[in-house]
């Protein structure tokens, strides 16, 4: 019923990548070969600070694994610019994550909305998607999902403490499906990796350039190359 301290979060998260490193081989099949030196990391909401943290260099338990890539889908660093997380990360200025590995994020265009008058945004404005994207470094892409909010990344079937953080999120409406908001971040992040893993950048840049490839509508969708930001 209540949450990790963001550092206890980040700890664990630092756990499970040497974890990876030492012991993951132990449980693949024997023709499956991890190959280490393309590691990534990503998360969503608290997960993705938490990612974010990790790859900055926030935990005290030192990594035995190099991070090359990092995506956050929805990520989120508090409940306002005054109530961030502990250890903070946004400073609000463009571009000054410390942080040198390609980076996605992936955004929800109703996080930012409360369900209620007065009520808190699960995603606000300050220390979400908008802010984190800002302050990444190239090469860093940016899709944001028009119609869906928060919660809709998740599965249709949570237990009772998911079920009452849905119903405090504003999302899609409850006859609307949202697999097609599922499929596109699955797609956004496997095109993501494919191209800095392994040089295949055709259907990143497909839908980087025709956004509406995608099964949810996409708007924006941004990328930050060198100093400049260019919006599709």
């Amino acid at each position: 019923m209540w949450p990790p301290s963001g550092y206890e979060e980040i700890e664990f998260a630092a756990e499970v990548a040497n974890w990876i490193y030492s012991q993951l081989q132990c449980v693949l099949p024997q023709n499956i070969i991890g190959d280490l030196h393309k590691f990534a990391v990503a998360g969503h909401s608290r997960g993705g600070y938490a990612a974010f943290a990790l790859a900055l260099g926030h935990a005290k338990t030192p990594l035995k694994v190099k991070i090359s890539a990092l995506a956050g889908v929805d990520p989120v660093a508090g409940t306002s610019i005054k109530d961030q997380l502990e250890p903070k990360i946004l400073d609000y200025v463009a571009s000054s994550m410390n942080l040198t590995i390609p980076v996605t994020v992936i955004g929800s265009g109703l996080g930012d909305q409360s369900v209620f008058p007065m009520s808190p945004a699960c995603a606000p404005d300050g220390v979400n998607h908008k802010e984190f994207f800002y302050e990444c470094k190239p090469p860093c892409s940016h899709f944001v999902a028009t119609d869906y909010g928060h919660m809709d990344f998740l599965n249709d079937q949570l237990n009772l403490i998911g079920d009452l953080a849905r119903a405090g999120c504003k999302g899609c409406w409850p006859w609307v499906s949202r697999n097609p908001l599922r499929s596109s971040a699955g797609g956004i992040l496997v095109a993501f990796l494919e191209t800095y893993f392994k040089g295949e950048s055709h259907d990143y840049l497909a839908i980087l350039h025709k956004p509406s490839l995608a099964p949810a509508k996409l708007d924006p969708v941004q990328f930050k190359d060198s100093s400049n930001i260019a919006q599709v």
